[in-house]
């Protein structure tokens, strides 16, 4: 297991423990005070502190950490979020290899998309947004190296009490089951030249490859879901230097004919975009 593994494994285990001790305080009547409840949270975020600040880029890449020019993982209008031309980390940790990670939503026109309201609705149908069912190309030739699909698409969370529900309670109970249920569906190819692709939050159901596939630049691989810790439908994309974002460290990238759009940022990707031969080698 390696030290990063580890770190996580053991952060996990210092989040549970408090619901350990409650029960054991319950069955022996120990008579523990408040404080011996959360005394292992403090472990805990400081082992999540170093974790977010630990290894931003692979050691193996040059100081410059030149970017791995891919195509596009999508056709048609899109909306850029939590890029890293803005930040980086894009998403503020450097955990789960995402730390030059973007998330994007389908923005087929003006307003086709649901905005965040402050209280009602209090979450909205998946089919609801334009991204959801849209199709998720491979970015270059590769090997599939993980794919699964078996976590449920949930509804949106763009209203404020949807949005503390997620922060305050979803997203600890994810924290604490595992990188799998953070990501949701998900798939992982292998570009070769240790660059993995990651596509994150992926529709139930909708998985067109198998683990061990081989895949050509443009393939269908999946369709945009909900599904994981995520706020409404988009997909979560980003290269690392290994399959499992547990361990992983990320790495930067371009894509074809877009570069990295700005948080913000519209953009647009005509089919034959993504049918692109990436820079990055194939698998061996």
């Amino acid at each position: 297991m390696s030290l990063r593994k580890l770190a996580m494994t053991a952060f996990r285990c210092l989040l549970l423990a408090p619901f350990g001790l409650i029960a054991a305080d319950l069955i022996f009547d120990l008579d523990s005070r408040w404080w011996w409840y959360v005394l292992p949270l403090a472990p805990a975020f400081a082992v999540l502190i170093v974790m977010n600040r630990w290894g931003g880029t692979p050691d193996r890449r040059p100081a410059a950490h030149e970017p791995v020019a891919v195509a596009p993982p999508v056709t048609g209008r899109w909306t850029a979020l939590n890029s890293p031309a803005d930040r980086t980390p894009s998403h503020g940790t450097h955990a789960y290899g995402q730390t030059f990670a973007i998330d994007i939503v389908a923005e087929p026109e003006p307003g086709a998309r649901p905005r965040f309201r402050l209280l009602w609705p209090l979450a909205r149908r998946n089919r609801d947004f334009p991204a959801f069912g849209a199709p998720l190309l491979a970015v270059a030739d590769g090997m599939v190296v993980r794919a699964t699909d078996r976590h449920r698409d949930h509804l949106s969370r763009t209203s404020l009490p949807a949005l503390l529900y997620l922060m305050l309670a979803e997203a600890s109970v994810r924290e604490i089951s595992g990188v799998g249920r953070i990501v949701g569906n998900h798939v992982v190819l292998d570009l070769g030249d240790g660059t993995y692709a990651m596509y994150a939050h992926v529709q139930r159901g909708s998985l067109a490859v198998r683990e061990g596939d081989r895949v050509r630049a443009g393939q269908l691989l999946a369709r945009c879901g909900n599904s994981g810790n995520s706020t409404e439908p988009h997909l979560h994309f980003q290269l690392m230097d290994g399959p499992d974002p547990d361990t992983a460290r990320g790495i930067p990238f371009e894509w074809h004919g877009i570069g990295v759009p700005r948080n913000g940022e519209v953009f647009d990707v005509p089919a034959e975009a993504t049918q692109e031969t990436s820079q990055a080698p194939s698998p061996t």
